[in-house]
Parts: C-alpha cells; sequence; structure tokens
C-alpha cells in the first residue's frame, strides 16, 4: 500500500494517490489531470475510483476528465445529485482497491453530502482517514457554504456537523490518520494549521472542535463566530463541479493563443474582456496596458482572482511573464475562469514595442511616506486582514481588507488624496491596479507596505483598534 498526498500550496489543497497490488484510487484531484496519469503509468496501476469528499466551492475538481481519460468510477457519498453518471454510495459501503479497502462514513455538516473515506489496510486495521472539508488539522470545515442548496441555516448544519464528528470520526482509534482536504491558507475554515496530516488522538488533544467537554450549543457558538464571507466564486465552483464542465485541454488551448498587441487590443474592445497581469508588481507599476489588473502568479494567485473577479464566466486576456503562460492559464481554470481569449505574445514588452499607450502606479518608498504623511490628517488605506491589522498598524490608519474592495471602493473620495498599503506590496498592488482601473487616480502606493514602514521610519504604531477605522462587511 502507498498514500501519497499532493499538495498544492496556492491553493492550500490537498488531493491523495492510494495504490495497493495493481489498482489505484485518487481523492479530491485538481483540475489538471496529466501529474495523476503520470503516476498511474509509472506505477503500472489500474484507477479504479475517483473518491470525491463533496462539491468543492474552492477549486474545480479534475474528476470528469480523470474518468473521461481512464475509465475510473467516480464516487460521491450519500445524497449528492451530480449531473453526471457517478456511483452515489451508501453510508458504511465498502470499495476494494487491491488488497485495502475504503469505507464511506457520511459526515454531513460542511455540506450535506459530505464524505470522509476511511482506508482500512491489509490487516484490517483502520489506518487512515482522508476527511475532506469535515476536519482539518486544528478545525472544522465551515457550516455556511451549503445554506442556499440544504435551506438551513449555518446553525442548523453545525449542529449537524457536531455529530457526524463525535458520531462517526472521534469513535475511531487515536492512532489513525487524518489527512484532510486543505490546510491554512484555505477559505474552507476559519483556524487551520500549516500541518497537513495529523491523527485522530492529536486532533482530540488540540483542535478546539473536537473537545471532549463541548456541548452542541458550545460547538455551533464556537464553529460559526468570526465566520467571514465567503468568497463570491465558491458558489460558481460548486456548480461547476456538479455539471459538465470543459475539458481542461480545451481551456489550456484556447489560453494559449498567442496574439499580437494589435490582436490583444481588438479582442479587449470587442468582448470587454478583462485584461489580466500576472506579472510581479515591481514591475506592474512601471508600464502596464491602461485598466489592466495585477494580481501576481507568484503570491496566492488563484485565491485572489477568485475573489476580487468572482465571475468565472467573464471573458479575461492575460499577459505573463514569457514562459509563464501556461503556469497562469493552469491556476486560472482550477478555480474555474474557463473563458480564456488568448495571452499577450511575449508578454508587456510587445505592447510597449508597438507604441500603444501604457499606464504607471504611484508607487513611492516608505521613506517618501513618512516624509510626506501627516498622521491624523493624511489618509492612509491598510488592505491587510483585520487579524493582522488589529495585531499592529500605522496610527490612525482604516483598515479596508483587500477581499472587500469591491464593496468599500465606492466610498472612496476621488478628489482626496490617500497612501494605501498592505504587508509587502502584493496585495496593495492589485488594489492599485483596480482603483486606477475605475478611475481613482489620486494615491500612492508604499512600496514594501507595512513591512518596509515598519523597519526604515519612525511613524508611530499601535495595536489599538478604533472602531470607526475597521471596515464591517
Amino acid at each position: 500500500m502507498q498514500i501519497e498526498q499532493i499538495y498544492t500550496g496556492c491553493l492550500a489543497q490537498g488531493a491523495y494517490y492510494i495504490t495497493s497490488n495493481g489498482e489505484a484510487a485518487i481523492i479530491d484531484p485538481l483540475r489538471e489531470i496529466q501529474p495523476y496519469l503520470d503516476r498511474i503509468e509509472r506505477d503500472k496501476v489500474k484507477l479504479k475510483y475517483i473518491f470525491e469528499t463533496h462539491f468543492h466551492a474552492d477549486f474545480v475538481s479534475g474528476h470528469l476528465d480523470l474518468s473521461n481519460k481512464t475509465g475510473a468510477k467516480i464516487v460521491y457519498g450519500p445524497t449528492a445529485n451530480p449531473s453526471f453518471d457517478a456511483i452515489i454510495a451508501n453510508d458504511n459501503q465498502i470499495f476494494k482497491i487491491g488488497n485495502i479497502t475504503i469505507k464511506v462514513l457520511h459526515t454531513p455538516g460542511h455540506t450535506m453530502e459530505s464524505t470522509t473515506f476511511l482506508l482500512i489496510d491489509e490487516n484490517s486495521k483502520d489506518h487512515a482517514i482522508f476527511s475532506g472539508d469535515t476536519l482539518f488539522i486544528g478545525d472544522v470545515g465551515r457550516p455556511d457554504l451549503a445554506q442556499k442548496a440544504a435551506t438551513m441555516t449555518q446553525e442548523q448544519l453545525a449542529a449537524i456537523l457536531f455529530h457526524s464528528l463525535r458520531d462517526k470520526i472521534m469513535t475511531l482509534a487515536d492512532d489513525v490518520i487524518v489527512y484532510p482536504a486543505h490546510g491554512a491558507g484555505s477559505a474552507c475554515g476559519k483556524n487551520m494549521s500549516k500541518e497537513t496530516v495529523s491523527t485522530i488522538g492529536e486532533q482530540k488533544q488540540h483542535n478546539y472542535a473536537l473537545r471532549a467537554n463541548m456541548s452542541e450549543a458550545e460547538f455551533v457558538t464556537e464553529v460559526t463566530d468570526g465566520l467571514l464571507p465567503p468568497p463570491a466564486y465558491f458558489g460558481m465552483n460548486v456548480a461547476m463541479n456538479k455539471s459538465g464542465i470543459p475539458s481542461f485541454e480545451n481551456v489550456l488551448n484556447n489560453g494559449m493563443r498567442a496574439l499580437t498587441a494589435s490582436e490583444f487590443e481588438v479582442a479587449a474592445d470587442e468582448t470587454g474582456a478583462l485584461i489580466l497581469d500576472t506579472r510581479n508588481n515591481s514591475d506592474f507599476y512601471q508600464g502596464h496596458i491602461p485598466q489592466s489588473i495585477n494580481i501576481g502568479i507568484l503570491g496566492d494567485f488563484a485565491p485572489w482572482v477568485g475573489a476580487l473577479i468572482a465571475d468565472v464566466n467573464q471573458p479575461i486576456l492575460i499577459v505573463t511573464e514569457v514562459g509563464k503562460e501556461e503556469e497562469t492559464i493552469t491556476r486560472l481554470s482550477r478555480v474555474g475562469f474557463d473563458n480564456l481569449l488568448g495571452h499577450l505574445q511575449n508578454g508587456f514588452d510587445t505592447w510597449k514595442i508597438s507604441g500603444k499607450e501604457t499606464d504607471t502606479v504611484n508607487r513611492i518608498t516608505a521613506e517618501q511616506f513618512a516624509n510626506e504623511v501627516k498622521i491624523g490628517e493624511s489618509k492612509i488605506i491598510d488592505i491587510r486582514k483585520e487579524s493582522e491589522y488589529s495585531a499592529e498598524h500605522i496610527e490612525e490608519a482604516y483598515n479596508k481588507p483587500l477581499a472587500y474592495i469591491n464593496d468599500w471602493i465606492k466610498d472612496i473620495n476621488p478628489q482626496e488624496h490617500f497612501y494605501i498599503h498592505c504587508a509587502a506590496g502584493y496585495r496593495s498592488m492589485i488594489a492599485a491596479s483596480i482603483l486606477q482601473a475605475r478611475g481613482y487616480r489620486n494615491f500612492s502606493e508604499i512600496e514594501g507596505g507595512f513591512n518596509n514602514i515598519s523597519k526604515t521610519t519612525a511613524l508611530p504604531k499601535t495595536n489599538f483598534i478604533c472602531q470607526s477605522k475597521i471596515l464591517k462587511i
């Protein structure tokens, strides 16, 4: 028996590849399936089953492409209702892979179809669970993502999750390994550990939601407390995972169309496509296509695309560093942004050489900022998360997290100059590009963000929270 966790950092997502005696199973595969096909070919095994723990909200699964390529059956837990052929397993149903067994444990609460898969080894011993979004390391799945579909409140779903954990998971032996679908950084929970594997016993000791003396009411309160609104694209990804989606190969072929500067410009004008520039923020601010949005490929690219662009049907034209086209397309497809019209051939240099109009962002150093700003008079917008702002921020700065820019941008006075920063410059350049695309020009973005401000200036900082300076969603 072999178990491999295939972890994708930008999505904080774990897929699992399992083999035993010539047969294989894959759990929660990502959209691009070639890495799985390569492993199957390498190991000379037959893929028998593709197990899906639930209808994922934060990424588009590769289950359909993988099934079509290999003939493997797709398996969901009870109550799932996909629009394609799949095995809808019963609770406690058994599936054989070589010399091992996968047992279905229906564990609703995160969503109603959520299922944990228990691996029983060659010696009939409970070995590991693949818990999906039911149980994370240090956390449990948020119970608010399936409210509309389930016509239930988040409190009702949390109560169901409480019993799934107590009745199905916490009854397993302490040495059973826990393999979750996500780790720290995912929006599917709120308190996940950076660790990506644990045991039942460790989670009983350290996971706040598995306290032995916890009542159902306490669990519901603690699990639902502090939940931020889910990213706007989540519902669209669920719909895509329930229905048929284009093959990844088709999406890749469309995105890999290389367009000249003139073709790129015509496509943008005729389709209303969003121009997505994935270069480093240090390159973007010095020159870019007017109205383009900068979300750098080297950061948390896919989640920010999903959170800020939101509509997976939005036509997109891509500007990348030369050689990064395929990676960009792959990472866009993981969160369902399939309507790709092509990319600018040879990157931004093609546009610049053509003589077409370019734009820049007013980026200043932390030292310049310190020399210019007047604490208490100048408007400073800190777009970090509320938890970062709460830990320490510049005195009198407003906290308006980037994730909610589509809500707070309308409150900005375009006539009033303001400064904008994040922690290191990645997020603030995203915000700067969105602001400029919507006509805001009277601002300065701070290079290196709060990190540089703290290191190189003596500007006053505080962890005191003035509620009037916090954006409430």
